[in-house]
Formats: C-alpha cells, structure tokens, sequence
C-alpha cells in the first residue's frame, strides 16, 4: 500500500511541471490572438465610423432611362448625428426644397441634346444667364455638329466673346462637334464613359447632359452644389467626384436630378454664398448654419434673388410651369 502510495505521488508530481510547461506554451499563443483581435477591432472602428465604402461603377452600357454610372461611398455624419439622422435630415431638406421650388429646371435653354451639351461647356466661369443670351446667334449660325465642327474659329470667338474665355471654349465646342462628326455619327452620345471623352466635357457637364436630356439621374456638383452640402454637414469633401458620391449614398438614384435642381436653385435665390437670406429660407429648421446669413425677415427678403426677389430668371425661354408660378423669362442679349 506504501508503494502504492508513493507511485500515485510521484507521477502527480511528474505531471504538475509538464501542464505548467504545456499552461505556459499555450499563455502566449493566446496572448497573442487576443492582441490580434483587438488590433482588427481598432482597425474596423474608424472604418465603420467613417464609412469609407467605395463601389467603383460598372462601364457598361445601360439602357436609355436608367441611371448613369456613379461612385458610391457612405458619409461620415456631422459630430453628433447618426448616418440615419442625417439621411432622414438630407432628405427632408429635398423634400422641403421641392415644395418650394416644384418648377426646378434647368436653367440654360435648349431644344436637343446638342444644344444643351454646347451651353453647359459655355456656362463654365460664367451664369447661365450669360450663356441664354450668347447661343441663340451661335444656334442660328451653326444649328448642327457638322456646322459648327467646319466653322471658323474667329467667327465662333466673336460669337462667345461675351461668356468669358472665349477661345479656350471655341476650342471646346469645336473640338467635341468633330468628335461628334467623327466618333458618333453626329450624335450626343447618351452614356457617361463617352461624354467624358469629348472636349470640354468632365463628370459634371456630362450629368447635366444624361439628366435632362436622356432622362438618365445624375448629381451635377456646381459650385452652388459643393457649398450648399458643405453648410448643411452632408459631407465634409471638397473633392466635386467625392461630393458626387457621398450625397448620392444619402439619397436614392431616381432623386438625383431633380436634387440637383433644387440645391442649386436654392443656392442661386435665397443662400448664397457671402449674405445668405437665412430669414426668408425655407428649411431654417434644418440648417446647421443658421445664422450665418441676416435672420431678419424683412431684411433677409431684400436679399432675395430671381422670382423670389420678382426678378428675371436665367431662361429667354422657360418651361410654361416656371412661367406659371410667376417666373419671368430674362431679357436677350443687349436688351436695356
């Protein structure tokens, strides 16, 4: 029975060192897959709170009506307001937009794609305004690509002299009418991948083009644009392909051209961008930047532009609902 005894202490004794040494093999191992996991759960948390999820565009043909390739990304909310607050936030600004501005279009005049495409290279570093009052002589001249890829340069710059920088844009209109003649038979092409390619033509013109007229939603990023989603903390970008992304994530495609319309609308009549009308806006409630601008109401009213102000608006030829609301059409070039 001793014998027996001492055997059992023995080996009990035998194995206590061998599973410290086995507890102390494993201690590090799992040392190390704690800090391995908790190293990748510092690295998600500013991904998630930043939301830096990007899906590039697919580059294929879509059929007409559907919407135009964009860049998606979620956007990191201002301090205090969650993704959900601020897409419900977003969205009710649009909606209150839209109440206010339900005749939003827009504001270069045109009657085919052609012309339009012309007038929105024109409109850069200028208004629209402007550009209404130069293209009817340069429509009337050179109604077609074909026209205007023969013209003679120096007559086409006398033409735009008045919307500024006029020889770089006869360049430009020149240049995409002859890839117009050349590469589409004369044709506005009704897909981004191939706007793009043209003269003068970036992301934002090429919006303009597929939203109003294909019918095909995009987010045209002006500079009313940019500000304006900047002063409601939609996003914090300066980049104009970024801004494009993070307030599409905020709302869906088929809202896209029409929100376009009415942020800048309202960017052109009531905030603007040194002495915004913050008395007379509409969506003062939702505004992070109230304030910034005169909150008087008498005061912010005089400083009210276009129709809201009883002004002209941008068009010689605006749409009849525009004309309906009490909109008035601008006057022609050298009118007094």
């Amino acid at each position: 029975m001793k014998k027996t005894a001492t055997a059992k202490k023995t080996a009990a004794a035998e194995k206590a060192p061998a599973a410290k040494r086995t507890a102390a093999k494993k201690a590090p191992t799992a040392k190390r897959t704690a800090a391995v996991t908790k190293a990748a759960a510092g690295k998600k948390t500013p991904a998630l709170r930043k939301a830096v999820v990007v899906k590039e565009a697919a580059s294929v043909a879509e059929p007409a009506g559907k919407a135009a390739p964009v860049r998606k990304t979620a956007v990191a909310p201002p301090s205090g307001e969650s993704p959900t607050a601020l897409v419900r936030r977003a969205r009710r600004i649009n909606r209150e937009l839209a109440e206010v501005y339900p005749y939003a279009h827009p504001e270069l005049d045109f009657e085919n794609p052609f012309q339009l495409l012309v007038a929105t290279v024109l409109s850069a570093q200028t208004t629209d305004l402007r550009v209404n009052q130069t293209t009817p002589a340069l429509f009337a001249r050179y109604p077609t690509p074909e026209d205007l890829a023969a013209a003679n340069p120096e007559e086409v710059e006398e033409i735009l002299r008045p919307c500024g920088f006029f020889r770089a844009k006869t360049r430009s209109v020149i240049g995409l009418s002859k890839a117009l003649v050349e590469t589409f038979g004369g044709e506005v092409p009704g897909r981004l991948e191939e706007l793009v390619t043209l003269p003068g033509v970036g992301r934002k013109t090429a919006f303009v083009v597929l939203g109003n007229a294909f019918g095909r939603p995009g987010i045209t990023v002006d500079t009313h644009f940019q500000r304006l989603v900047r002063r409601w903390r939609w996003t914090d970008e300066t980049d104009p392909d970024k801004i494009e992304a993070a307030v599409g994530a905020l709302f869906p495609k088929s809202d896209w051209t029409d929100l376009s319309h009415h942020v800048i609308w309202h960017g052109r009549r009531i905030c603007h961008a040194r002495k915004p009308a913050c008395g007379a806006c509409p969506i003062a409630p939702l505004c992070p930047a109230y304030g910034e601008g005169e909150t008087d109401p008498e005061k912010a009213k005089k400083l009210l532009k276009y129709e809201k102000g009883g002004f002209p608006g941008q068009r010689l030829k605006p749409p009849q609902a525009y004309l309906d609301a009490g909109g008035r059409p601008a006057p022609p070039l050298g009118a007094a």
